[in-house]
């Protein structure tokens, strides 16, 4: 059997068991499998249902500037529109939505965007440090939430479980903190990060597993407050992995330039050449001050890990050269070797 095949068959059967992280002593119960697009649609009207019929606490949220202390601990409530909430704006005019296709299916994935975020973007490769909070669409039963901040893997790589695909999409529309507060009790005051909602289809969640109290063919609802990112090298080889989707399409397990069943980002020898691609790079590095602008990094050249220390800021690069100038890199090119 192909590593691609088997990669993907650990993959399909670590999603099993994982979704954010879940408790190990949870059971997951299988229910009969029904056709997917059947599942979908009625996934869809529910969730629809839901965002024209419910709204969040918008009004907390506006007495304040978006970015601004008072908002870095707000926490989102959904509510039904009725009674005293009836003149209240429903969620439906006020999310967005982005398309996942997933099998045969393009899935609507809607999300709700209270802030985006002013700190990193965030790869589907990454680890995400966050908060979250699960709850049913069907009956807004809190199955799943984080009592600290988590760290998640956003993809899973052999014993690195990563999420279900509707949280990492989900995740991927906002950006971390740009700052923070130690409370000296043993947590922290995260400021100016991406708050909001995903509203996750049951093909992107966990299909016909059933959850504790939540049913097999349930749409869920995650809140999520995202704090930090942490860039993964998987393979250790100075290219982080998200980098190493050569085709930008989010997979990163269909890129493998040398053609030797090893996705680029677990290779250490993309081209095959018999060199690392360590050692195809070159490196740089800034020495700065915590108030310094920024430095101008070369079109060819990225951040690939930043240090600090009484105020000293260690930015090392990574510098990716072409010798022979025939617009493919060293390090994926077998006809460049190493100096």
């Amino acid at each position: 059997m192909k590593l691609r095949k088997i990669l993907l068959l650990f993959i399909a059967v670590s999603a099993v068991f994982t979704a954010c992280n879940k408790d190990d002593e949870e059971v997951f119960v299988p229910v009969p499998l029904r056709d997917a697009n059947e599942v979908y649609d009625e996934d869809i009207e529910e969730i629809e249902t839901y965002l024209q019929t419910h709204f969040y606490n918008y009004e907390e949220f506006e007495q304040n500037a978006p970015y601004s202390l008072a908002n870095d601990t707000f926490q989102i409530v959904f509510d039904t529109i009725a009674g005293n909430n009836a003149d209240k704006t429903p969620l439906m005019d006020m999310v967005d939505f982005k398309i996942v296709p997933s099998g045969d299916i393009d899935y609507k994935l809607y999300y709700l965007s209270v802030r985006e975020g002013l700190g990193d973007v965030i790869h589907f490769t990454d680890q995400a440090t966050l908060s979250y909070k699960g709850i049913s669409v069907t009956d807004n039963y809190l199955f799943d939430s984080s009592v600290n901040e988590s760290q998640l893997n956003l993809i899973s790589v052999g014993a690195l479980a990563g999420v279900i695909p509707g949280f990492r999409e989900g995740i991927l529309e906002f950006k971390t903190s740009d700052g923070f507060t130690d409370d000296f009790d043993g947590t922290t005051t995260y400021h100016n990060h991406g708050i909001g909602a995903v509203f996750i289809p049951s093909g992107l969640a966990y299909f016909n597993q059933a959850l504790a109290g939540v049913p097999g063919y349930t749409p869920l609802i995650f809140k999520i407050d995202l704090y930090k990112r942490t860039i993964l090298n998987h393979d250790g080889d100075a290219i982080p992995s998200y980098k190493e989707d050569l085709d930008l399409d989010e997979d990163a397990y269909d890129d493998d330039t040398d053609g030797d069943l090893v996705p680029n980002f677990l290779d250490n020898d993309d081209d095959g050449d018999g060199y690392f691609t360590n050692d195809e790079v070159e490196y740089g590095e800034y020495v700065i001050m915590t108030g310094d602008p920024e430095p101008t990094l070369a079109e060819n050249e990225f951040e690939s890990s930043r240090d600090e220390f009484n105020g000293v800021i260690t930015i090392q690069t990574v510098i990716v050269t072409d010798r022979n100038e025939d617009g493919v890199p060293d390090y994926l090119d077998i006809n460049t070797i190493p100096e």
